[in-house]
C-alpha cells in the first residue's frame, strides 16, 4: 500500500506555520497558561461594585481585557497544535486544559454582564462624559444593555460559564472522531495504486478526471460516515440540545433568535437568505444540467461523485509560488499596503499548507492579538487551492486590520462580517482570472472554480442552515433527533435542490451533515451565504477602481466588532436586511451558467 499521507514529523518545515513565533516551546506555553490562570483572581475585587463609579467600571473592563489577551494566546496555540494532528495525545491534552481555563475565565468575568445590565442608561451617559476612556467600550456596553432582559443573575451566569468546557465536549467528540479515528477507507488511484483516504487529501480524488477514482472516493468516504452515523448524530444532537438549553435559560423565544442576538442580526436576515436560495433552485438545476453535458454524461447519470469533476482537461497546474502571485495580483485594487501585508505573510509562514496524518480537514484562519493570523489548509496545485488560500487570507487580513485598530473587546467581528471579507477576496480573484485569459479551457476552469465556491455557499450551506433550523425547532418542540431523522430530513432538502438533474444516492447524500463541524457553531452556516452575497455587491465597484468604495470597505475591515456586522455592511454600501443583494449574487451566477451552457453547445 502506498503511504500517500505522511506523519506530521515528516512534513517540510516551510510548508508549516511558525507557531514557535508565539511560544518557542511547550514549556513557554505552560508558563503563559499559569500566568493566565493566575490573572483570573484580578476580577474578584470588582464583583458587586461596578455601579459605584465610571472609574470602577473602567478598571474592571481593563482587567477583563488583560485576562482575555493572555487567555487568547494560550487557546490559539493549543488548538492550532491539536489541529495539526488529532492523533497527538499530548496536544489533545493541552487543548483540553485550554478549554477548561476558558470556562473558568468565563466564570470569573460572568458577573460583568448582569451588573452592567443593571446600571441605568442615564447613569452610563453621565459616565461617558466623566471618563472619556470609557467611550471605547460604548458599543460593548450598549450590547449588554440591549440584551439586559436576557441576562441572568451573576450566580446563574457564572454557573453557565463554568459549564462551558462540558458544552464544548460535543464538538470535541466530532473532531476527534473525524480527524483522528474515522477510517475513510482505501481506493485505487489513477495509476491503480492502493491509497488510504485522509481528510487532508480526499479533495484531490473528488476532483480527479478519472470517474472511477471519484466514485470510489465518494462512496468509500460516505460509507465511513454512515458506519459511525449514530456517534456523529449523538454528538450533534447534544450540541443542539445545548443551544436550546442556553436559549431557554436566557429567555429567548428560539435558538435562532438567541444565536443572532449578540450581533444584533434580525432573524429575517436568516429567512431572507434561505428562502431566496430556495427561489433560485431552478438556476442550480440549469447548472447541474450544463455540468452533465460538459462531462458528456447521459441524462440522469450525473451523480454525487461528478459534482466536483473537472470540466476541462486543460485546467492549469498552479504551484504554490504561482498561486501566491495570482492572489497578490488580484488583490491590487485594495492598495499597496494590503498587498504588501499579504506578501509578507506568505513569505513568513502564516500558512500550514501540508498534508499529514491527523490534520484537521478543511481550511480555517485563526489567531489573536500578538500572533500571526494563521491559516490552515491542504495545498494542491490547482485553482481550487488558490481560491481557498485567498479566502482564508481574507479572514486573516480582516483579523490583522482589526487588531491594529481595535481593542481586544472588538476582536470578534461576527461571522457575517467574517465571511464577507473572505469571499470578497475570491470575488476579486475570479474577476482577475476571467480578464486574464479568454481561452475555452481557461474560462471553463475559472467559471468552474467560481461555481464550486458559490455551490458551497449559496447551495450547500443554506441547505445545511435549513437542516440546522429543523434540528433546533424539533428539539424545542420536545422531539428527538437521531441519525435516521437527520438523514431523511437533509435528504429531502437535497432532493429539492438537485431536482431531476442529479441522481440521488439516499444514504450517502443523507449523511452529509456529519461532514460539517460548522454545525457546532450555532447558526453559523447561513452566514456564508450572507458573506458571499455582500462580497459580490462590494467587489464590483472596487475591482473597477472606485477608491471611495475601497476606502469604505477597508474601514469595514478595521471596524472589527466595534459595530454590529449588518450595520457595518450597510455603512460599507450593502443592505443585507433585504433579499436584493442575494438576488444580485444569483444574477452574477446566471451569467456564469449561461456561459457554461454556451460552451456545452
Amino acid at each position: 500500500m502506498s503511504a500517500v499521507v505522511p506523519p506530521r514529523a515528516d512534513v517540510a518545515r516551510d510548508e508549516t506555520w511558525d507557531l514557535e513565533a508565539m511560544f518557542p516551546s511547550d514549556a513557554a506555553w505552560d508558563a503563559a497558561y499559569q500566568a493566565a490562570e493566575a490573572s483570573l483572581a484580578t476580577m474578584k475585587p470588582f464583583a458587586g461594585s461596578l455601579h459605584v463609579s465610571a472609574s470602577q467600571l473602567l478598571a474592571a473592563l481593563h482587567a477583563k481585557d488583560a485576562i482575555e489577551e493572555g487567555l487568547a494566546q494560550v487557546l490559539v496555540y493549543a488548538f492550532l497544535r491539536q489541529s495539526e494532528d488529532a492523533t497527538n495525545n499530548h496536544y489533545a491534552g493541552l487543548a483540553d486544559r485550554a478549554r477548561g481555563l476558558a470556562a473558568r475565565a468565563g466564570a470569573a468575568i460572568a458577573f460583568l454582564a448582569p451588573e452592567i445590565a443593571a446600571i441605568p442608561a442615564a447613569t452610563l451617559e453621565q459616565w461617558y462624559a466623566q471618563e472619556p476612556r470609557l467611550e471605547q467600550y460604548r458599543h460593548a456596553i450598549g450590547t449588554i444593555q440591549r440584551l439586559k432582559d436576557h441576562v441572568r443573575s451573576p450566580e446563574v451566569e457564572q454557573t453557565i460559564a463554568e459549564a462551558g468546557a462540558v458544552f464544548a465536549g460535543f464538538e470535541t467528540v466530532h473532531d476527534m472522531l473525524e480527524s483522528g479515528e474515522l477510517p475513510l477507507g482505501e481506493i485505487h488511484d489513477e495509476q491503480g495504486s492502493r491509497v488510504t483516504l485522509a481528510l487532508g487529501t480526499i479533495g484531490k480524488y473528488y476532483h480527479s478526471a478519472d470517474r472511477r477514482v471519484r466514485r470510489e472516493a465518494w462512496e468509500q468516504s460516505g460509507d465511513a460516515y454512515l458506519a459511525y452515523q449514530n456517534t456523529f448524530s449523538a454528538a450533534l444532537a447534544g450540541a443542539v440540545k445545548r443551544d436550546v438549553f442556553l436559549a431557554q435559560q436566557h429567555g429567548f423565544s428560539s435558538s435562532l433568535e438567541a444565536a443572532l442576538s449578540k450581533d444584533n442580526i434580525p432573524t429575517a436576515v436568516f429567512h431572507n437568505l434561505v428562502n431566496t436560495v430556495w427561489e433560485h433552485f431552478p438556476l442550480w438545476h440549469r447548472y447541474f444540467r450544463a455540468r452533465r453535458l460538459l462531462l458528456g454524461l447521459p441524462e440522469g447519470q450525473l451523480h454525487g461523485w461528478d459534482l466536483e469533476a473537472p470540466l476541462s482537461a486543460g485546467g492549469p497546474r498552479v504551484s504554490w509560488d504561482e498561486g501566491v502571485n495570482i492572489i497578490l495580483d488580484s488583490l491590487a485594487p485594495l492598495g499597496r499596503e494590503y498587498v504588501d501585508d499579504v506578501a509578507y505573510g506568505m513569505s513568513n509562514r502564516w500558512v500550514d499548507r501540508c498534508a499529514n496524518i491527523g490534520k484537521h480537514g478543511g481550511a480555517f484562519s485563526y489567531g489573536t492579538f500578538g500572533t500571526m493570523p494563521y491559516i490552515s489548509m491542504t495545498w494542491e496545485d490547482n485553482l481550487s487551492s488558490v481560491s481557498t488560500l485567498t479566502h482564508e487570507i481574507g479572514h486573516s487580513m480582516h483579523s490583522k486590520l482589526t487588531w491594529q485598530t481595535q481593542p481586544i473587546t472588538y476582536a470578534d467581528y461576527g461571522m457575517s462580517a467574517a465571511e464577507t471579507a473572505s469571499n470578497f477576496n475570491q470575488a476579486l480573484m475570479g474577476k482577475h482570472l476571467l480578464a486574464h485569459n479568454q481561452e475555452r479551457d481557461w474560462t471553463l476552469t475559472v467559471i468552474e472554480e467560481r461555481m464550486e465556491n458559490h455551490q458551497r455557499y449559496l447551495f450547500i450551506m443554506p441547505i445545511l442552515a435549513r437542516f440546522e433550523l429543523a434540528c433546533h425547532e424539533r428539539v424545542e418542540q420536545g422531539e428527538s433527533i437521531g441519525a435516521d431523522w437527520m438523514n431523511e430530513t437533509l435528504l429531502s432538502y437535497y432532493r429539492e435542490g438537485y431536482g431531476n438533474e442529479v441522481a440521488i444516492d439516499p444514504e450517502r447524500m443523507g449523511i452529509v451533515w456529519a461532514r460539517f463541524p460548522h454545525l457546532y457553531a450555532n447558526f453559523y452556516v447561513f452566514q456564508y451565504g450572507i458573506g458571499i452575497s455582500a462580497a459580490a455587491a462590494l467587489a464590483g465597484a472596487i475591482a473597477n477602481g472606485d477608491t471611495a468604495a475601497r476606502d469604505r470597505y477597508l474601514w469595514f475591515l478595521r471596524t472589527g466588532g466595534g459595530k454590529d456586522p449588518i450595520a457595518a455592511l450597510q455603512d460599507a454600501g450593502v443592505d443585507m436586511t433585504s433579499p436584493e443583494p442575494i438576488r444580485a449574487a444569483f444574477k452574477l451566477l446566471e451569467g456564469y451558467v449561461a456561459k457554461l451552457e454556451e460552451l456545452a453547445g
